[in-house]
């Protein structure tokens, strides 16, 4: 045997136990810090991409109210138009048609800009104020406006408060947003409304609860206290929480007394802060999921394994009694008890095997159905041994399982007839636990018609040339197929009998063997070879009264091939014989 090499000392199970929950854990601990870092990541990219927004929207706003002034101090200046309006009586054809001219230039203006901007001319040597462009507010609006702009006319430091500076008034309950050009005893007013300024900055998405507005110097809110999506705005929000945390950005606009403020409320970057914290949450549930099922799978099962295997460690040490603890795993239990059945036989059998001479042909028969050889025994114990030290352990429930059905099969078994379709499942199983050891040496194929099933045969007969086939058949170089066929047929003389015929592709029997077995001659079994042929033999031979028949060949390809032909006794043949 190789020797293990210098630092693979074999560790205990609970060793990787614990390196998995280690790694289980420093992921969680990763994961978390990515996703709080991805969710402010976010964030930032949110709110640096709302400020370029709500910049590049304000330089506009800017820009159009720079225009706006230069263009309509350049109208009161250079314009004959007001000049004419305010020589003539407002009634006149002269007066129309240049308040027809400014109408039409301010339209055009109005169109250039938006129909939310309004535009007023007032010429106070007649006490005349009018639109010069269509109205986008209601009447009555109109006339409240009418009169605070009259009323801030007459104030003597208009020009230093309302000239090239557009100032938020308070009209109705509503806030107006107005710039009064002042020449002489002549002016021109701009004007929008609050809500309308803002609006483009309401349709950027901010959130379920976020909302933009304007504020001026004091401080207070001249817009409708709304959210961006049209629901009022909560004042009282309390203490913002985890999911309710919000940033506010505030931009100045030039040559005013107002700003524009948002506040995101957990918006652009809601749906990735919930995805985030819902694989945290997933992952978490997972890591405590498998945590729990390695401690259940460590106390339950791999202490239950463990245990079986030092019983099948002692198994030949007689002096130390085995420990057999109970299982709540239905097939260590199983296995433990067929386990503790079967090594009670082992020594029962060592002690009364053929005990008594004159019932030789009896004792034979038991035998044949209760016989275990000891190193097919101790093969599949060494098999389960190796396993658990690799710890293969679906491989080992399979292999426990198997082997204590192939000796439940053995010990539960007294009688001398059993359904053929319980004597092939039992030769499955055998071959089964022959596939653990050799693997891929052999391939086997089983066919048993419906109709056979119920047929009663002696039990372990078919074993005796499995287990023939899988000694001399098999070798390491070429995978041997090994083929079991069962038909029902009728003789020439109307007996109905049942064909059995088990065939392998190894080397075949040896010359001499096959001409003894041809010829009904006894083989040697001086050195304990071919026990198994001969007692089978014998037993068909007591048990069916020398009507069943069994061929032996070679066949021409390779292989060996053994052809059993039973009759089928009547059910009162099969119970004298079985209460023998």
């Amino acid at each position: 045997m190789t020797q293990k090499k210098a630092g693979q000392k074999p560790l205990p199970i609970r060793h990787y136990v614990k390196v998995m929950l280690m790694i289980a854990v420093t992921v969680l601990i990763v994961d978390l810090v990515l996703s709080i870092t991805s969710i402010i990541i976010v964030k930032q990219q949110s709110t640096r991409y709302l400020k370029d927004t709500a910049a590049l929207y304000i330089n506009r706003i800017n820009h159009d109210f720079d225009y706006m002034n230069h263009y309509m101090g350049w109208t009161l200046a250079n314009d004959e138009t007001l000049n004419m309006m305010n020589a003539y009586n407002f009634n006149s054809i002269e007066f129309l048609e240049s308040n027809e001219s400014l109408r039409s230039r301010f339209s055009e203006l109005q169109k250039n800009y938006g129909q939310e901007f309004n535009f007023f001319y007032y010429l106070q040597n007649h006490s005349y104020f009018l639109n010069c462009a269509p109205l986008s507010v209601t009447y009555t609006d109109y006339m409240e406006l009418k009169k605070k702009i009259m009323s801030i006319i007459d104030d003597t430091e208009v020009y230093e408060k309302f000239y090239s500076k557009w100032t938020p008034v308070l009209v109705n309950g509503k806030y107006y947003v107005i710039n009064i050009v002042p020449y002489y005893n002549r002016y021109l007013i701009g004007m929008i409304s609050a809500d309308n300024l803002i609006r483009p900055l309401r349709e950027i998405n901010l959130g379920a609860n976020g909302y933009a507005s304007l504020v001026n110097d004091q401080g207070t809110v001249l817009t409708s206290p709304v959210s961006n999506n049209g629901r009022p705005v909560s004042r009282n929000e309390g203490p913002p929480l985890l999911m309710q945390q919000r940033t506010t950005i505030s931009s100045e606009f030039l040559g005013t007394t107002f700003s524009a403020r948002m506040v995101i409320q957990f918006g652009a970057f809601e749906k990735i802060m919930i995805a985030q914290l819902l694989i945290v949450l997933l992952f978490f549930i997972v890591t405590s999921s498998l945590f729990v099922i390695m401690v259940f799978f460590n106390k339950r099962v791999l202490g239950q394994i463990q245990s079986f295997s030092e019983n099948l460690a002692r198994i030949n040490e007689e002096s130390q009694p085995a420990d057999y603890k109970s299982s709540k795993i239905i097939e260590l239990e199983q296995a433990n008890s067929q386990f503790k059945e079967l090594v009670e036989q082992v020594k029962i059998f060592k002690i009364a095997m053929y005990e008594q001479e004159l019932e030789k042909q009896r004792t034979q028969l038991d035998y044949m159905k209760q016989q275990i050889k000891p190193h097919f025994f101790l093969n599949c114990l060494t098999s389960i041994y190796s396993m658990a030290q690799i710890q293969m352990y679906q491989e080992i429930e399979d292999m426990a399982m198997t082997t204590s059905k192939y000796f439940r099969y053995l010990f539960q078994n007294g009688e001398n007839f059993v359904p053929l379709e319980h004597e092939i499942e039992h030769v499955q199983m055998y071959l089964e636990i022959q596939k653990q050891r050799y693997q891929d040496a052999f391939s086997y194929y089983v066919e048993l018609p419906e109709k056979a099933k119920n047929v009663k045969i002696p039990p372990l007969v078919l074993q005796t040339f499995i287990e023939n086939s899988i000694k001399y058949a098999i070798s390491r170089e070429n995978e041997v197929q090994i083929r079991l066929t069962v038909k029902q047929c009728l003789l020439a003389d109307d007996t109905l009998v049942t064909q059995i015929h088990l065939s392998d592709t190894g080397p075949g029997f040896p010359p001499e063997v096959l001409e003894k077995l041809k010829a009904g001659l006894p083989l040697d079994q001086t050195k304990g070879m071919q026990i198994g042929i001969m007692n089978t033999l014998k037993r068909l031979e007591y048990l069916y009264f020398n009507q069943a028949n069994i061929n032996f060949a070679n066949l021409p390809g390779g292989g060996a091939s053994v052809t059993l032909l039973l009759p089928n006794l009547p059910e009162q043949t099969l119970e004298g014989v079985s209460g023998q």
